[in-house]
């Protein structure tokens, strides 16, 4: 009896996981885009005002008086009838007292029209961002450029913690030095050589990493933030460049996003994920 028969094709295992992890990182992209061109997203941010560099209380384009009272820890505000001022809703006339926002933009207490005013804290300085829905930058917005999934760049990887937390003074976004708290380092291997990232752990038990590749300013925007899930108990994490962002700063000049720390400069291109915005 003849042994010749045609294979039976079928899709191998790794295949499908592929294609799988694509059409989830194809959904990711389109939620992506739907939060960065919301009408509080990044690109409506069209002003970040110091308090301290504004000692009168009179903020550009912001009505309003505002003080920060170092006292109690918080920023006084004063509105006049005419100023067009809400708070929570209701239209506000006299001293109300702020602490910072810490919800989604939407959802500061503060607004002027259609803009919202959201009361920020930094290192001990306090700020007023103003974020407009009508802002040139979201209407001039066509897009992310972004790599197609590559499964090469989802990487296994090892959270390694620091016995204690770290604070390293980097340069951010507006010019100024500020401290980036680290809580360990992720370790992968690309082409059989290991690199590290410093990561910060977010309160939820996530790592956030930024960082840097030859590709950065030549072919991507200069920096680039990583955000991996939670690791295992074991310290196993996934690294997944495929979800390389781009910072909030690459939408708005008013950010103030940290560059990466030393060391957080990778020596190797990264051709995944974000890349920068789709020229207009």
């Amino acid at each position: 009896m003849s042994t010749d028969a045609s294979p039976v094709s079928a899709a191998s295992p790794v295949s499908a996981v592929s294609a799988i992890a694509a059409q989830d990182w194809e959904r990711w992209r389109e939620r992506r885009t739907v939060t960065v061109s919301a009408p509080y997203g990044p690109l409506s941010l069209t002003g970040t005002h110091w308090l301290a560099d504004h000692p009168e209380g009179q903020l550009p384009d912001i009505p309003g008086v505002w003080r920060a009272d170092e006292n109690a820890d918080e920023v006084v505000l004063t509105a006049a009838d005419g100023d067009g001022l809400t708070a929570d809703g209701r239209p506000l006339a006299g001293e109300i007292r702020l602490t910072a926002d810490s919800g989604p933009f939407e959802e500061s207490r503060i607004a002027a029209g259609g803009r919202r005013l959201v009361v920020l804290r930094r290192e001990g300085l306090w700020a007023v961002r103003a974020f407009d829905p009508e802002s040139a930058a979201r209407r001039a917005f066509r897009g992310i450029e972004a790599t197609p999934y590559d499964r090469d760049w989802t990487l296994p990887g090892r959270f390694r913690p620091y016995d204690t937390s770290r604070t390293v003074r980097v340069e951010n976004a507006d010019g100024r030095e500020r401290g980036l708290g680290l809580g360990g380092e992720i370790a992968f291997t690309v082409d059989g050589t290991e690199h590290t990232l410093q990561v910060a752990i977010e309160p939820d038990g996530s790592l956030w990493a930024v960082f840097a590749d030859t590709t950065s300013g030549n072919g991507s925007y200069r920096f680039r933030f990583l955000r991996p899930a939670a690791p295992a108990a074991d310290g196993t994490v996934t690294v997944d460049f495929n979800r390389s962002l781009l910072p909030p700063c690459a939408f708005a000049d008013h950010f103030i996003c940290p560059f990466p720390p030393p060391g957080n400069t990778l020596p190797i291109a990264v051709p995944a994920g974000e890349r920068d915005l789709l020229p207009g």
